[in-house]
């Protein structure tokens, strides 16, 4: 277990340390008014670092394995019913343990956390059962997902302008962590149930996840009422505050999961007591991960991302359009989420489609998003006048290229939208259009939205170039077959 840990907490260093680079050079030579806060945000680096590696230590030794254990008693059962069931509540129970959840959440103040936590939770799991349906009776991907964001967009004509960019970030962080590695595995389980042996039926699943939350998001505003839709940055947790609030919450958080795992159990699994205390421990590491994970996000990046951003604003606004987008690359390249996709695609594809690949039309992508953020900031055009075209152009691509890029694509901007981005970015961008004068809602919420559009359509983009450049060579690989030497003969 300790090698185990050094190997995760490397991994979880190697993540975070461009980050803080970026951050201490900043402060030092850019923005030196954040100086103060420097030394707070190294130590709560630290506790990220901590937290991230006890973090995935119990999702591979605990969260994966329910999954597993659960995929595997659905594809012995067979039973239509039961499988969208499940899917429902693992939606739901999933995204409801998902930390960029809770720090989304945080930032919407007036809206009860909870409320927002199941509204969105609730999201996912319906549309995690749409996603089993067009496997199940293999309905075309890009048809599904292009009805499914007409009706988003549908909607956006009858909602308050105000809670447009929440609803689409809502939808942007529900695949982190937690979610991704168990979505995916879940996902590939499902298609070797229904037997297709297609390749792009394991993918497209998490592009589903991400789309369900914003149509119930602005479902749930319309019904409370558009004046609840507010925030406040002012408030920033103690050490002490953060440990007391985090350590109640998370507990809270992973209750659902504990349960639902508890009747599988006991009425269908029946695990022997060696894999059942391997998955306790593994439950254990992953509570004191997110509890760790959460008091460093909120008492050390929150404060300086957004402190970032409101000097740059405020002293050299015209280096804000660069730095967001150079910060927008160094979080995708090392956003655990991204890694975790494009091993995943690299692995399925037999490594036609490389991994670094794959990282880098991501971290292009959300370079792009931060530095269109950036740009919204200064220049005050609705989130609707970006994202509309975008979509546009994506489901125009969505019909052009091979059948896997469409769910590769869709499930690269879900997790383009990781820890890094919820707990830097967003409070960076807020901090700008706090001190720019702008409204908030309007010019600043809505950033994960983008991060998450903006590599769906670069990973389309390099899959039409994929695509022709694979007819080239098919049709360069017939002519050289064509071309038969003619020998005479006497």
């Amino acid at each position: 277990m300790i090698s185990q840990f050094a190997s995760k907490f490397k991994d979880s260093l190697v993540s975070i340390l461009p980050i803080t680079f970026l951050v201490v050079i900043l402060s030092i030579f850019v923005v030196p008014e954040t100086l103060p806060l420097l030394p707070n945000f190294l130590i709560c680096c630290v506790f990220i670092v901590v937290g991230i590696a006890f973090f995935t230590m119990g999702a591979d030794t605990a969260m994966f394995p329910i999954g597993s254990h659960v995929g595997g008693y659905l594809s012995r059962r067979k039973s239509p019913w039961l499988l969208l069931f499940c899917s429902l509540i693992l939606g739901i129970i999933i995204t409801i343990a998902e930390p960029d959840l809770t720090v989304l959440a945080e930032q919407v103040k007036s809206v009860n956390n909870w409320v927002f936590i199941v509204s969105v939770s609730l999201g996912v799991g319906l549309f995690l059962v749409l996603a089993v349906l067009r496997v199940i009776f293999k309905w075309k991907l890009n048809i599904v997902l292009l009805v499914s964001y007409a009706l988003v967009f549908l909607m956006v004509i009858f909602v308050d302008q105000g809670i447009i960019p929440v609803s689409f970030d809502s939808g942007s962080v529900t695949t982190g962590p937690i979610s991704v590695p168990f979505i995916m595995a879940f996902a590939a389980g499902i298609a070797a149930v229904r037997g297709t042996g297609a390749k792009e039926d394991g993918f497209g699943f998490i592009g589903f996840a991400s789309a369900g939350p914003i149509l119930i998001v602005m479902l749930l505003f319309c019904f409370i009422g558009n004046s609840e839709v507010l925030h406040d940055s002012s408030e920033t947790l103690t050490y002490g505050a953060a440990f007391v609030k985090y350590l109640g919450d998370v507990a809270i958080i992973l209750g659902p999961i504990i349960a639902f795992f508890v009747i599988f159990q006991i009425f269908a699994l029946k695990l022997p007591v060696k894999q059942i205390l391997k998955i306790v421990i593994g439950l254990l590491l992953t509570y004191i991960g997110i509890v760790l994970f959460l008091v460093g996000v909120s008492v050390g990046f929150l404060p300086i991302g957004s402190a970032v951003g409101q000097n740059l604003a405020a002293n050299n606004p015209n280096l804000l359009v660069p730095i967001c987008a150079i910060i927008g690359f160094c979080m995708a390249m090392v956003e655990p989420a991204v890694q975790v996709l494009s091993k995943q695609i690299e692995s399925i594809t037999g490594g036609t489609v490389k991994r670094w690949v794959m990282t880098l039309c991501v971290a292009v992508g959300v370079a792009v998003a931060l530095l269109l953020c950036a740009i919204r900031l200064l220049t005050h055009i609705s989130i609707l006048w970006i994202l509309v075209p975008a979509y546009v152009i994506i489901f125009v691509l969505s019909f052009f290229v091979p059948k896997l890029f469409v769910g590769i694509a869709f499930d690269s901007g879900g997790v383009a939208t990781g820890a890094i981005a919820t707990t830097f970015a967003m409070p960076l961008i807020l901090g700008a259009c706090n001190t720019m004068g702008g409204n908030v809602l309007l010019e600043a919420f809505g950033t994960l939205a983008f991060c998450a559009a903006a590599p769906i359509l670069v990973v389309l983009v390099f899959g039409t170039i994929y695509k022709i450049a694979s007819k080239k060579a098919t049709s360069a690989e017939k002519a050289k077959l064509k071309r038969v030497d003619i020998v005479e003969y006497d």
